[in-house]
């Protein structure tokens, strides 16, 4: 597994009864978790007095139960700097543990020797394409969601890299992909996030069992002659780590020689030194010459 073992600002506590309490920066927080299939005592003080629970209801959703959290607040991750706020089906603008992921890419980045074009799809609020840009990649950042757009853009200035060479594109990723290859654009990295399930714009039907194979095979034709890396994300229990392996493997390996490797990602727990599954990837690393 792939931990993200270097937070200093983020932690997960414990674990119980289907939900995992957190501190994030100054402040618990209790959410839910699916993969918390058991029940243990829960010592820890922070079960009795987190700053926000995120509670599900019987009907379907949830909504927060707030003690004492700010609107707004901010954690960072070596030098890179997050905006965090509680909405709607439990987030909070960051998944932790991809930063096993931003290590990974950010050392590919810095050892290339060259310029680098990264294009960061379903790019949510920019975890990774801060830290792209932060290693010296140029990063061309795609959502479909125009306020996720602009957190991201308040990421990358609350970590110095207002001026940096990021294309931020609200826009649909798989027609932006077709767009892209026809106009015969060509990327070193690509780094794809896509959810489990969603709609477009017009009512399309994303489905990732049903249609994230057919983007990869698309994706991978921006390849540039000599790429560094390729990155897919799973937070759908279906798509094991092999299933990633397999995708990747059949989708690049006619085009380009490198290794691939998958397996799924987790965070530690800091009260029992056991570690939190939550979810997989599968990456592609260009063989070196």
């Amino acid at each position: 597994m792939w931990i993200a073992e270097n937070w200093k600002d983020y932690e997960v506590i414990d674990t119980s009864g289907g939900e995992k309490l957190e501190r994030w920066g100054d402040y618990m927080l209790v959410r839910p978790d699916p993969q918390v299939i058991w029940n243990t005592n829960k010592k820890h003080m922070g079960w009795k007095k987190w700053n926000a629970r995120y509670q599900r209801s019987n009907k379907g959703g949830g909504e927060w139960d707030f003690r004492s959290l700010p609107e707004e607040w901010a954690i960072n991750y070596k030098d890179l700097t997050f905006h965090l706020k509680p909405f709607s089906f439990k987030h909070t603008g960051l998944f932790p543990e991809q930063a096993a992921n931003w290590d990974w890419f950010s050392e590919l980045i810095r050892g290339a020797d060259r310029p680098i074009k990264v294009l960061n799809l379903f790019a949510y609020t920019g975890g990774a394409t801060v830290s792209a840009a932060k290693a010296g990649a140029s990063v061309t950042h795609v959502d479909a969601a125009k306020g996720m757009v602009q957190w991201a853009k308040e990421n990358a200035a609350a970590s110095g890299l207002a001026d940096a060479p990021i294309r931020w594109l609200v826009d649909d990723c798989g027609k932006f992909v077709d767009r892209e290859i026809r106009r015969g654009n060509h990327y070193d990295g690509i780094i794809m996030d896509p959810p489990s399930y969603g709609r477009g714009p017009k009512g399309e039907i994303w489905k990732i069992e049903d249609c994230v194979y057919d983007l990869i095979l698309r994706s991978v034709q921006l390849l540039s002659d000599k790429p560094l890396f390729f990155l897919i994300n799973s937070y759908t229990t279906g798509l094991q780590p092999a299933v990633l392996s397999y995708m990747i493997h059949t989708a690049i390996d006619p085009l380009h020689e490198g290794v691939v490797e998958a397996d799924e990602v987790g965070l530690p727990v800091s009260s029992n030194g056991l570690v939190l599954p939550c979810g997989a990837s599968g990456r592609w690393t260009a063989k070196n010459d």
